[in-house]
């Protein structure tokens, strides 16, 4: 019995059960759970906040913002044949160029006012003259849409406006914002302007060469005319005066000397 007593007597100074260790930290110390709680919810908050985008504070537009006009001038056509795969951008320029050559320009060479002299390899040789011009008017628009973007990007400022043109601001783009546009612009618009000009050089040269041929096939024209009996002054036209036809025709006209001399 004494034993049993001194069990007793020991046994609330012991721990209690596992069981029972919850509820019992939940009810004692109610308020050490609930700043863990609001230091993970801190945290996350933190971690989330870190994750938005640099311009959070930007005062510019959304749509005047040098990275959102980067993006649509990559989703727009034709600009976006200029950032794509070489293959696919040659092909697409020369299926435009080739377009309007058939259906534009050979039609006008070959119908309109370019004369009625012109040989077949004239007329050819203008229809492709006006598809690489249209070809490089098509260039240089993307060209100068890439420069401008590519000079928003590179450049520490933005020039954007609230409203309209009479209310233009400047915004100091932050450090990371700088950093961002300026590897975009180093690494992602130079190829493209770079691509851009080589074929504005090769557009321009085959141009050139187009027109010369042109030239030398006109010129080949007009002399082979005058070696088959034209003028010396110039090419024959027909309808035009010619003193053989005149006396052929009437030759009265021609005897004022021969009866001048007979009446002597």
């Amino acid at each position: 019995m004494a034993l049993l007593l001194s069990l007793k007597q020991l046994w609330p100074s012991q721990s209690p059960p596992p069981l029972l260790l919850s509820p019992l930290t939940s009810s004692l110390f109610p308020h050490t759970i609930k700043p863990l709680k609001s230091n993970y919810h801190r945290r996350t908050r933190f971690s989330f906040s870190s994750r938005d985008p640099p311009e959070t504070g930007c005062p510019v537009p959304p749509e005047q913002q040098p990275i959102n006009e980067y993006q649509s001038l990559c989703t727009s056509s034709p600009f976006s044949w200029a950032s794509g795969d070489f293959v696919e951008y040659c092909s697409r320029l020369l299926a435009t160029g080739a377009g309007f050559a058939m259906f534009v320009g050979l039609p006008v060479s070959w119908y309109g006012s370019v004369g009625v002299g012109w040989e077949p390899i004239q007329r050819i040789l203008g229809a492709l003259c006006s598809g690489i011009l249209v070809v490089t008017l098509a260039v240089v628009r993307m060209y100068l849409g890439w420069a401008y973007v590519g000079n928003r990007l590179l450049s520490a400022t933005v020039e954007y406006e609230e409203t309209g043109w009479y209310d233009g601001q400047i915004w100091v783009k932050t450090a990371e914002v700088l950093a961002r546009d300026r590897l975009l612009g180093s690494f992602t618009v130079k190829p493209v302007l770079n691509r851009l000009k080589n074929t504005l050089v090769a557009l321009a040269i085959s141009l050139f060469i187009f027109i010369l041929l042109l030239i030398n096939t006109e010129s080949s024209q007009k002399v082979g005319s005058m070696a088959s009996g034209g003028e010396p002054g110039g090419r024959a036209v027909a309808g035009a005066y010619n003193d053989e036809s005149a006396r052929s025709f009437e030759p009265e006209a021609f005897c004022g000397g021969s009866g001048l001399s007979m009446e002597d």
